[in-house]
């Protein structure tokens, strides 16, 4: 679904557990506003809610919002026919995300054995 040149574009997904909707709003090349508005409209987007209703975004969901960035931007589909693709396609989702963190790992450790031969 997010097809490796399309992931290119985007910067890497750090090893954290949680991220703001600052951070999640770089790495997905979103503004905060249309996040909260796409976790109204994808039952998917569950974000943690800590403190002060502040939201705290893990792994799987920034993996998930750059599937709905593509889905939308860069394949045209509409709110809700992203929305029906992804919902239709939970099973075909979880193989998408495991192969996406799997690129993911494989960069990093590819990047630490650069660091380690310098």
């Amino acid at each position: 679904m997010l097809e490796p040149s399309n992931n290119d574009e985007l910067p890497v997904i750090p090893g954290k557990r949680y991220f703001t909707i600052g951070e999640v709003s770089d790495l997905c090349a979103v503004k905060p506003h249309v996040l909260r508005y796409w976790e109204q409209e994808f039952p998917q987007l569950k974000p943690v809610k800590r403190r002060g209703n502040r939201r705290y975004y893990q792994r799987q969901d920034v993996i998930m919002i750059r599937q709905i960035r593509s889905l939308l931007y860069e394949h045209g589909f509409t709110i809700g026919g992203a929305r029906q693709k992804l919902s239709g396609s939970e099973s075909k989702d979880d193989s998408t995300q495991s192969q996406q963190i799997i690129k993911q790992v494989r960069t990093e450790l590819e990047e630490v054995l650069q660091i380690l031969k310098a």
